[in-house]
């Protein structure tokens, strides 16, 4: 399997939703009312443009959003709110790599509720600590992180009481992810406001989809409360990034059909994932323009760079600069991306160093 995809169709296409659908101002004004909500630093990097040969390269620097190390509070903060009015008390449960599961264990105890966090057999006992410590009872699963959804979801579905909290979508369960989305629109409403314009290229990192979904709906918006341009030409292009050993988005995308794949250790934790959700699915089927694969040593490097240049990125979230660099170093991708000269490129930075 190759580790580049690009379809050209993507920015001829528009999402659409019901102009009525007040779904994103109201996840935004909910983040508004929390205690530490601030925008995240949108970091100029002209080292980074020089070297990729466009005009700006700016990271959307997510290291500390609300009191957490990662963007992950933004869609299970709002999710976990709406589950809370839907069921009052109810006992929360997810399954996670690290930062959604600490997200969740973190609402849960702002909420005066509890949880029950599901995490594979790999995850590190220094991240686990992390989910703990937050209040959250903390439960290994003799699996991955595929079998750790499952397992999350037959122990939700065992007691009326308790309420699923998953960032990724199947058959039938379907709303709770999108409230994740949802709550995610409010990273991409701060670019467009400190950028005053949209980007050129989004880039950003990939494990089951979520938060690429979010950045396809709105950059490909229609109707009323579209945030795309008129003129195809000039829209955002987006990128996403995955590892190069849990590329299920990019098969997915080559196979024209969702595509599981098994999944192996990765620096990239939180994007080792096999398996797409299914609302991210068709989205991003026909309105991401490329998908990337890299490896961990692309990634760690990637980190390592930008911290030198002053921002912290753990290797998921660094994984968008080696993800770019994959795609503009290469003369046939770069001629595919059809950038302006003076591209704006804005890079995800979805995790700190320190993150879980």
């Amino acid at each position: 399997m190759t580790s580049w995809f690009n379809n050209p169709a993507a920015r001829r296409w528009s999402l659409d939703r019901r102009s009525d659908d007040p779904a994103e101002g109201t996840a935004r004004d909910f983040h508004r009312t929390l205690p530490d909500y601030a925008p995240t630093p949108l970091v100029d990097l002209p080292a980074l443009a020089a070297e990729l040969g466009v005009g700006r390269v700016l990271v959307k620097d997510e290291s500390s959003r609300l009191g957490l190390p990662a963007f992950k509070i933004l869609g299970a903060s709002w999710a976990c709110r709406q589950a809370v009015t839907r069921s009052p008390g109810a006992h929360l449960v997810t399954a996670t790599d690290g930062n959604h599961g600490r997200a969740v264990a973190r609402m849960a105890r702002e909420l005066d509720t509890s949880a029950t966090i599901f995490v594979p057999a790999v995850m590190p006992g220094s991240t686990a600590a992390l989910i703990a410590a937050e209040g959250a009872e903390v439960v290994r699963v003799d699996g991955d992180y595929d079998e750790s959804v499952r397992t999350a979801a037959r122990h939700a579905a065992a007691d009326p009481d308790r309420e699923l909290v998953q960032d990724t979508a199947w058959e039938g369960y379907e709303q709770v992810p999108q409230w994740i989305v949802d709550g995610y629109q409010t990273l991409l409403a701060e670019v467009d406001e400190e950028l005053g314009r949209q980007p050129d290229l989004v880039a950003v990192p990939v494990g089951v989809g979520s938060l690429a979904q979010a950045v396809v709906e709105h950059y490909r918006m229609a109707g009323p409360r579209a945030h795309a341009a008129a003129d195809p030409a000039h829209r955002t292009r987006l990128l996403s990034v995955e590892p190069d050993t849990a590329a299920c988005v990019l098969t997915s995308l080559h196979h024209g059909t969702p595509t599981s794949v098994p999944t192996a250790a990765t620096i990239m934790a939180g994007l080792n994932c096999g398996t797409i959700s299914s609302l991210a699915w068709p989205v991003l089927r026909d309105g991401c323009d490329a998908a990337v694969a890299v490896p961990d040593e692309a990634a760690l490097t990637a980190s390592r760079d930008l911290e030198a240049l002053g921002v912290s990125a753990g290797p998921c979230g660094a994984a968008t600069l080696a993800g770019v660099r994959a795609a503009l170093s290469d003369p046939g991708r770069r001629t595919e991306l059809d950038l302006p000269e003076d591209a704006v490129v804005v890079l995800l930075s979805t995790e700190g160093l320190d993150s879980a």
